[in-house]
């Protein structure tokens, strides 16, 4: 491989800030999600199909908030992005708590979707800016942060609900308040990251990106497919699981304490990645080792009901595939169009995210639950069989960007 170094900085922002700001946004989000399809059904009388719509809505936000924002990044100021992304977000989670009947409800979180996808492509950008650790062990802390993030706002989210749904939005709105106070005084580095990356260019030239190489392109392209087909899956798990636990006889209570367990793994499994980080070989190989267990997850659905174990292999292929696919994404993307990039990976996500509940169920309901865990096993491990040939054939040639 060719290495492209980049000079190492000393007034980058700390990583702890990103931490920081990541914690705050995702458990503010996290009490946000997980009751939208109760409070719209149960609270406002909205039936189950439109409210796929509104679900769809907030994922094509959320898409198109990741394309705009990682565009942006590679050529203006990030710093002034961040904060009109965070301030916009606390106004409209505190729109919600003010107003959130219907359909208003529908336009805040199509609004919040949008923004989540912005604030988010904008956070992984800049962390692909931090020079002082691999880029390896940036992406695991973040994610590690997120999941966090998501524990503790999917445990509180449940009593706040029960007591004032007011009262929760409030809360979710100061969160994203702390996360732009802390981005207004902790993220001004990146101001001179963005001096110095637009002084390379000639005075009066035009900002261009760098073009992507070839073979990095094409390697970049099957992990974005990858990672699309794997959401595409795993969004099932979110949807048209609870309902099969339950035709099974299984109480809801306890499918909801499968995302705990899913959680916590990830939150340990991503705390393990931290202090030991060589414990895979590369990057590549953490990613075929998460994807793999994407697919024996499945498997194990359909000769087995012990949906913990699945869930548990399942949540070990998430918490190392899916921060190592950025990771290595920033490694192969020029300094130039990294923003390009990241966003080019949420995209990848919220296609999954928005189409993997209507693939599952259009399967479910012509041919069942066990045809469909086939299909998503197979399908899975055919992503496998194309990465491993592909990498094989490209890795030698690839520019590493540092």
């Amino acid at each position: 491989m060719k290495n492209a170094h980049g000079k190492i900085k000393t007034d980058e922002i700390k990583l702890i800030w990103l931490i920081v700001g990541e914690l705050a946004t995702w458990i503010g989000a996290s009490f946000i999600w997980p009751l939208t399809s109760v409070y719209l059904n149960k609270q406002l009388h909205i039936s189950l199909s439109i409210i796929g719509v509104v679900l769809f809505c907030n994922c094509a936000g959320n898409i198109l908030g990741s394309i705009i924002s990682g565009r942006l990044y590679d050529k203006y100021n990030p710093y002034p992005l961040m904060l009109w992304g965070l301030g916009l977000d606390a106004t409209v989670l505190f729109l919600m708590a003010a107003f959130h009947g219907w359909p208003e409800y529908w336009v805040w979180l199509t609004l919040t979707g949008f923004l989540g996808g912005w604030n988010g492509t904008l956070i992984n950008s800049v962390a692909t800016s931090l020079k002082k650790y691999p880029s390896r062990y940036v992406f695991n802390v973040l994610y590690f942060s997120q999941n966090l993030g998501v524990v503790t706002g999917t445990l509180i989210v449940g009593y706040l609900y029960d007591f004032s749904i007011t009262l929760l939005f409030v809360i979710a709105a100061l969160l994203f308040v702390i996360a732009f106070i802390n981005a207004v005084f902790n993220y001004k580095p990146i101001i001179a990251f963005h001096k110095e990356r637009m002084a390379k260019h000639k005075k009066g030239e035009k900002h261009k990106a760098e073009p992507m190489p070839k073979r990095n392109f094409i390697m970049t392209m099957v992990f974005f497919t990858t990672l699309g087909v794997t959401w595409l899956m795993y969004m099932n798990w979110e949807s048209n699981l609870s309902v099969y636990m339950v035709s099974l006889g299984i109480p809801f209570h306890l499918y909801s304490l499968l995302w705990t367990l899913n959680a916590g793994v990830i939150v340990i499994m991503q705390g393990i990645l931290a202090r030991f980080p060589n414990i895979f070989k590369n990057l590549f190989h953490q990613i075929i080792f998460g994807i793999c267990m994407f697919s024996l997850s499945f498997i194990t659905l359909v000769f087995a009901k012990d949906f913990a174990l699945s869930m548990f292999i399942l949540t070990l292929g998430e918490s190392t595939a899916f921060p190592a696919i950025p990771a290595y994404v920033n490694d192969l993307s020029p300094l130039t169009s990294k923003g390009k990039y990241q966003g080019a990976n949420m995209v990848a996500s919220g296609i999954g995210r928005a189409f993997g509940p209507l693939f599952g169920g259009l399967i479910i309901d012509h041919a069942g639950y066990i045809p469909f865990f086939w299909v998503a096993a197979i399908v899975i491990a055919l992503m496998i069989v194309v990465m491993i040939p592909t990498y094989m054939r490209v890795h030698k040639e690839l520019t590493i960007y540092k």
